[in-house]
């Protein structure tokens, strides 16, 4: 049950304006969250593609200021967008699924009037979700900071060049990679582009940072879990190709040779929301379409 709710409730929706049922769907949630004495609102360049009636038009990072909920509509790069609106203003974030995995939703789209009116009756739990804070510099000047719900990636500026790197944890020397890039990736994150680069996948409730070499041209190139307080630090060797920061795919910063990066755990969480006990289990064997029957189909 959310305790903490704010007086006038108002929730703000965050949409995929370029799906072709996102016009439909949004005026749903928008007609039930104003049913229940919600105001209802909107960012300003998204009301463009996707105008809807008696919403209140926003803008900037303050768009989820005082917010009860923010609801992204759409797959987790809509997710990961309104994640970028709800983590500053400590609001929760649900995620209503429109794309094919949606991994980081809670709900699909069959389910969507069931979510939105568990929404309106406050009939939800909230889960602080594990954040990365990354800081890039170069000869003692930073030239790029920002954060991550899923990961931060370094990785190589040339597709035909190898990117040499220089990794430590907590201040001590790990090794010296060649590869294609380092994920730093968080227990959310690991579903994601960590996983494809050969990761583990671990439980949302583990506290943990994550971290996965892609491609590299070395014996020892095993992802590796470490300590939620342990700090990851990147060098580009200064022989190298310019490189790359990635945060979420979303925010990308170009990083010359001999720069130094750092990924620690963030100050500040993901509120996620949470509207059935399904577990984690349950969860990947539906998102991943796991064969937990077998090719005998024994279900014993």
């Amino acid at each position: 049950m959310n305790d903490t709710t704010p007086s006038p409730r108002s929730a703000l929706l965050v949409t995929h304006t370029g799906r072709a049922d996102s016009s439909e769907q949004a005026r749903s949630v928008a007609k039930i969250l104003r049913g229940a004495g919600f105001t209802v609102r909107m960012l300003a360049e998204e009301a463009v593609d996707l105008p809807l009636p008696d919403v209140e038009l926003v803008t900037g990072a303050v768009s989820a200021g005082e917010a009860e909920i923010v609801i992204a509509l759409g797959g987790d790069g809509t997710f990961l967008r309104a994640a970028e609106l709800a983590r500053p203003a400590g609001a929760p974030l649900l995620g209503i699924n429109l794309g094919h995995v949606g991994f980081l939703a809670e709900a699909e789209c069959g389910d969507l009037e069931i979510a939105v009116r568990q929404i309106a009756a406050g009939d939800y739990t909230v889960e602080e979700r594990f954040t990365v804070e990354v800081t890039a510099t170069l000869d003692g000047e930073v030239i790029a900071e920002s954060w991550a719900l899923n990961e931060a990636t370094v990785e190589k500026g040339m597709p035909s060049r190898m990117l040499e790197v220089l990794v430590e944890i907590d201040g001590r020397r790990l090794s010296r990679y060649g590869c294609d890039g380092i994920v730093c990736a968080t227990p959310t994150g690991s579903t994601a582009y960590a996983m494809s680069a050969g990761g583990p996948v671990v439980w949302p409730e583990v506290e943990a940072l994550l971290f996965v070499p892609i491609s590299a041209h070395t014996l020892f190139s095993r992802p590796l879990v470490v300590s939620p307080s342990s700090t990851v630090e990147i060098t580009v060797e200064p022989h190298t190709t310019l490189a790359v920061l990635s945060c979420d795919g979303r925010r990308v910063f170009d990083l010359p040779p001999g720069t130094h990066v750092r990924v620690r755990r963030g100050e500040r969480p993901v509120r996620v929301v949470h509207l059935s006990p399904q577990s984690f289990t349950e969860r990947l064997v539906a998102k991943l379409r796991l064969p937990v029957e077998g090719w005998r189909q024994n279900r014993t």
